[in-house]
């Protein structure tokens, strides 16, 4: 497999998941973008703590030209 260095953003897109759709600038090509959701807490929490959950979006190395496509890793925690 040959990579090439890529400098500069590129437009990638999320496909799946809780942001599908959203559409961003990616910089160097990451391999994963973590998404974070805010979780609504019960209670007010001690010492302004907060939660939130945590979704992975892996890219399509089939994807070489913009939009880059990041699709939802279900398995991820």
């Amino acid at each position: 497999m040959e990579t090439t260095e890529v400098t500069g953003w590129q437009t990638a897109v999320l496909v799946g998941g809780p942001a599908d759709g959203v559409r961003m600038k990616v910089s160097g090509r990451p391999r994963v973008i973590q998404v974070t959701c805010p979780c609504e807490l019960e209670a007010a929490s001690p010492g302004g703590i907060r939660a939130e959950a945590v979704h992975l979006y892996r890219r399509d190395y089939g994807v070489t030209t913009e939009p880059l496509r990041y699709g939802f890793d279900i398995a991820s925690p």
